[in-house]
């Protein structure tokens, strides 16, 4: 089958792979029929080669069908129509019951101390091979394949992977109250479902982001927009009554805009042998923090920061002194995808579409001409915002 590869930092390229098989009674295999660029993949790109290797499989935002159907599995035949969570959980240990399956103890990455293991995302969580590609072994799959109807589009569904989850637990975690304004920052992909799932829940969303078209796209679902400006800080509390938003979500994580010290030292880690960098990033790695720090300043005295975007430093530094001061609360983590389905599936299947998870796409395009859209999505250019690639 054709998969898309990593080889290297800023390359990644489709190659002619072994087909995935049945390793356990309860796999399945599913053929891919939709598969997106997630903005963390972009860290993958950019950040993270230390923990992966050349022809590495990458990609967690999948759908498809199923095709083949491990001995033990029970909810699932060929032909159904499933999406796949990013996460892979086995929804029986303490955690899942809990619904925390990003801390799954069946899949847990106990070695390198991380939580459970993810579709195409380096060693720290599995080296389990990704779904941008032709084909996807999916594991433990009566949990982690969500079997979904025929009669409406991909883009309905394929959502549910990661992103729609991701930005509902953003705000969830936001602990907005009745009449709470909820901040956004970054308009990526998460951001826009943030921002869309605060005004479905009746919430005022003021969205801060550098770039023009996801701005506007953003203002069509009814959220104030900020450009990223010196005085942005400023801006956020004048609308506000000068006490900030009551919760701030950052949607945008390690990568932030405006960072230059953080950025040469995650550019000079990358140029270390693997083994040296990965100590390195696992004992002094360094964000680039400007997002969170914004939140951090932009949120009220007593308000929640909810962190959805991915950090990965362990010498972040955190302004403590004025968190304890202000009272603020903070919320994080990888989303527990499979919790939140039921919540969502019924959102995405209303004819209304209340959360526009058809108007989120702005380049679909053969799986081949991937490693162009990743460069394009990093680049931010020629509007694009996100990226569907069918194999």
């Amino acid at each position: 089958m054709k998969a898309l590869t990593w080889q290297g930092k800023r390359r990644v390229t489709v190659e002619e792979v072994p087909d995935p098989v049945i390793q356990k009674p309860t796999d399945v295999v599913i053929r891919i029929t939709s598969t997106a660029i997630c903005g963390s993949d972009l860290h993958l790109y950019e950040i993270f080669g230390p923990f992966l290797k050349p022809g590495d499989i990458l990609g967690h935002e999948s759908m498809g069908v199923v095709e083949e159907v491990g001995s033990a599995v029970q909810t699932l035949q060929p032909g159904d129509r499933v999406v796949i969570p990013f996460v892979i959980a086995c929804g029986e240990c303490y955690m899942c019951v809990r619904g925390l399956t990003t801390q799954c103890e069946t899949t847990q990455n106990r070695a390198h101390d991380s939580g459970a293991s993810l579709y195409g995302y380096t060693e720290l969580y599995g080296s389990v091979p990704g779904g941008q590609a032709e084909r996807l072994r999916v594991p433990l799959a009566d949990f982690n394949a969500r079997k979904v109807g025929h009669d409406l589009p991909d883009d309905r569904y394929l959502f549910l992977s990661d992103i729609l989850p991701t930005a509902w637990q953003g705000v969830a975690y936001a602990n907005l109250p009745e009449d709470g304004v909820l901040g956004v920052l970054g308009l990526g992909p998460v951001g826009q479902f943030t921002s869309r799932i605060g005004r479905h829940l009746g919430h005022r969303v003021i969205a801060v982001d550098p770039v023009p078209e996801r701005r506007l796209m953003a203002e069509r679902y009814g959220v104030e927009t900020l450009d990223l400006t010196e005085d942005v800080l400023e801006q956020l509390r004048e609308r506000t009554d000068g006490r900030g938003p009551d919760s701030v979500v950052d949607a945008v994580g390690l990568e932030a805009h405006g960072s230059p010290g953080a950025g040469f030292a995650q550019a000079a880690v990358g140029l270390l042998p693997d083994a040296v960098a990965q100590k390195v990033m696992n004992t002094g790695g360094v964000d680039r923090l400007n997002a969170m720090h914004l939140a951090f300043d932009a949120v009220r005295r007593g308000g929640t920061v909810s962190l959805s975007g991915v950090y990965a430093g362990e010498a972040d530094p955190t302004p403590m002194k004025s968190l304890f001061d202000k009272q603020v609360s903070i919320r994080m983590g990888q989303c527990n995808v499979q919790h939140w389905l039921d919540d969502l599936v019924p959102l995405v299947e209303d004819p209304a579409d209340p959360l526009g998870v058809e108007d989120l796409v702005t380049h679909r395009v053969p799986l081949q001409r991937a490693s162009e859209m990743y460069d394009l999505f990093q680049k931010k250019e020629k509007g694009c915002i996100k990226v569907v690639l069918t194999p």
